[in-house]
């Protein structure tokens, strides 16, 4: 294999959805050796303030501890920076204030891939803050994609959802609850469920739902393989 690129992950938003990353990271790599995988460097930083609560303005802002764990990871050797965590992406601004190297943006990939898709209608489950701050909503829109949201009622069981498994829930009451979140999405004429924030894909999967399931997770990992220089298993 060629030389590749060593990855920087800004994880810990939460801790089990960065496990998930890097395990799909290593599942979807094409390797026989050790040395066939990428180097990772993670920062599991749990300590960077929630997101979802600053939007609220409830909490501190996290724009800059995220803007310090890239800088830390660049400063190990991490020659792109990834992050784990949708809702994040609103301060990508002091990310990418704070580096030299590339940041691939998950929330740019994962739109780019339900429009290569043809999808004309896509279902976003995904946290207030996300939502707020239109990261999906404009991002579809701009790619000819018409965004389908959950009502008032609906979005607040999947904040009380996305909570829950961040406690270590990802039982089945939890995932009953979230597959019946999207298919509330779909019943709006969603053709596509992008799973928008990386705690979804830890109870959700395709065979939960009728239509195709777009998990930000998978797709970040794609292109992080690929542009990191990896093989991706077939």
């Amino acid at each position: 294999m060629s030389e590749t690129k060593t990855v920087g992950v800004i994880g810990g938003l939460g801790p089990a959805a960065t496990l998930d990353f890097f395990e799909r990271i290593l599942r979807k790599t094409r390797a026989v050796r050790d040395q066939d995988h990428l180097r990772l460097i993670i920062d599991n930083n749990t300590k960077i303030p929630d997101r979802n609560l600053f939007a609220e303005g409830k909490g501190l802002p996290p724009g800059p501890a995220l803007a310090a764990a890239a800088r830390g990871l660049q400063t190990a050797g991490a020659e792109v920076i990834v992050m784990a965590c949708n809702t994040a992406h609103a301060h990508e601004a002091d990310i990418r204030a704070a580096i030299t190297v590339p940041f691939i943006n998950m929330i740019e990939v994962t739109i780019a891939a339900v429009a290569d898709m043809g999808a004309e209608r896509a279902g976003v489950l995904a946290g207030d803050a996300c939502l707020a701050a239109r990261l999906y909503q404009d991002g579809l829109k701009k790619r000819g994609v018409e965004p389908v949201l959950l009502n008032a009622d609906s979005q607040r069981t999947m904040m009380e959802l996305i909570y829950r498994i961040k406690s270590g829930d990802t039982g089945d009451t939890v995932r009953r609850s979230m597959a019946t979140l999207a298919k509330k999405l779909e019943a709006q004429g969603a053709e596509v469920i992008i799973a928008g924030c990386t705690e979804v894909p830890l109870v959700l999967t395709a065979d939960d739902i009728e239509g195709e399931l777009v998990s930000s997770t998978d797709v970040l990992v794609e292109r992080t393989i690929v542009f990191a220089g990896g093989e991706l298993k077939a």
